[in-house]
């Protein structure tokens, strides 16, 4: 039989080239500025498809009127399926002059690749069709399907990805899960729960007036920054357990984004938009969270604002995945055989595709191999680390 790890270690090359080609195109949702995943789908589907594998699609337009494209590949004659589930949107480049290099032109340097979605979540995608090609051009004996999963709209909340795949109803209870897309520059950990999220806008009402007579009206941007500051000390304090099985430990509630406001120095802003991101150990309820953070805005020192609330994304925390469950234990064993590596189960602030599939009862495991680079500028792949990532994919099957 072919050795697989070779047939891997000569696709270098290409997946490479492969990524280089992925990354100029941009996949940003319509939220963040961009316009979706269509035309990267259309690339990966032919790129699929030149491979031999059969692609089934799934657009879905969204409220913008920008088609959402999914693609599922599922490849085998077993009786039971593993599916690789990778993202290909990606969040927006952010600053352009906090980069050495052009986010959307892969740069090739010390091993590495750069560019936006690398990491997050290309290196994941490529490496699984790489897994996927070697095990057909291997001719290797599939012990389970390989379902091969590219979607959409995972950053900002996947209302047009898993979501909707969820509702078709392609996968079935025996099946099992794998989402790369959270991990560590070693490699030794598997994710098996992920706390509670909620993205909070905040809408401060005050009144505009010349900066000259600030008592003629009332500072919006003033009193956000005393919101948000009383919000944040007084969550911190109530939802301060620790639980050891998640990194980091304890409940996060963080000021994050914060739109324009006014365009003059010299005029004080009536309305203010910030937003929290609010990310809660299980053991907590998103709707305890939200009737403080409501109780202190309609406390006696906000009487002069009028402050409102939109959860523009709201996930309670999915059951966990057991560490004895039958895909942990199964990519364990292939980790350690591939790399030689003590994988153990850890718990995330973060959210991936596998929160969804907990919900709707399928064992999930989360795990790849990366550096800690994801939304920052500069993101990267480490290129062996794709490569030996696939390897580990393709042993998942034999």
């Amino acid at each position: 039989m072919v050795d697989l790890n070779s047939v891997i270690d000569d696709y270098e090359k290409d997946m490479i080239g492969t990524m280089s080609e992925m990354i100029a195109i941009r996949s940003i949702s319509p939220v963040s500025g961009g316009t979706g995943e269509k035309e990267r789908a259309d690339f990966l589907e032919s790129l699929l498809k030149s491979m031999g594998f059969p692609v089934v699609r799934y657009d879905y337009k969204d409220d913008s009127g920008a088609i959402r494209s999914n693609l599922v590949v599922k490849y085998g004659n077993a009786e039971r399926t593993i599916w690789i589930v990778s993202h290909i949107d990606t969040v927006s480049e952010g600053d352009l002059n906090l980069w050495n290099s052009d986010p959307f032109r892969a740069t090739v340097r010390d091993g590495k690749i750069y560019g936006r979605g690398t990491v997050d979540d290309g290196q994941s995608a490529i490496g699984s069709i790489y897994a996927l090609k070697a095990l057909k051009e291997s001719g290797a004996a599939l012990k389970y399907n390989f379902g091969l999963v590219l979607v959409a709209d995972e950053e900002v909340g996947s209302k047009y990805g898993i979501q909707k795949l969820l509702e078709e109803r392609i996968f079935k209870k025996s099946d099992m899960f794998l989402v790369p897309d959270w991990g560590t520059p070693d490699g030794k950990m598997i994710e098996v729960a992920e706390k509670s999220i909620m993205w909070l806008k905040v809408t401060v009402n005050g009144q505009q007036v010349h900066a000259s007579t600030p008592d003629d009206g009332v500072n919006a941007y003033r009193y956000s920054i005393m919101f948000l500051s009383r919000a944040y000390d007084f969550l911190h304090e109530k939802y301060s357990a620790n639980n050891a099985t998640f990194r980091p430990v304890s409940s996060t509630f963080e000021m994050t984004k914060h739109e324009k406001n006014v365009d003059s120095i010299n005029i004080i802003p009536g309305i203010e938009v910030c937003y929290l991101d609010c990310r809660v150990l299980p053991q907590y309820k998103l709707d305890d969270v939200m009737k403080d953070i409501s109780g202190i805005a309609d406390g006696p020192d906000f009487k002069k604002v009028k402050i409102s609330f939109e959860a523009v994304q709201r996930e309670e925390a999915a059951p966990p995945t057991s560490e004895n469950a039958e895909i942990v234990q199964l990519l364990k064993k292939v980790v350690k055989e591939q790399r030689g590596i003590d994988a153990g189960p850890i718990g995330i602030g973060g959210g991936t595709c596998a929160g969804f599939f907990r919900r709707a009862g399928f064992e999930s495991a989360v795990w790849f191999t990366c550096d800690d680079i994801a939304h920052q500028p500069n993101e990267f792949l480490v290129i062996k680390n794709m490569v030996d990532d696939a390897k580990v994919f393709a042993g998942l099957f034999v």
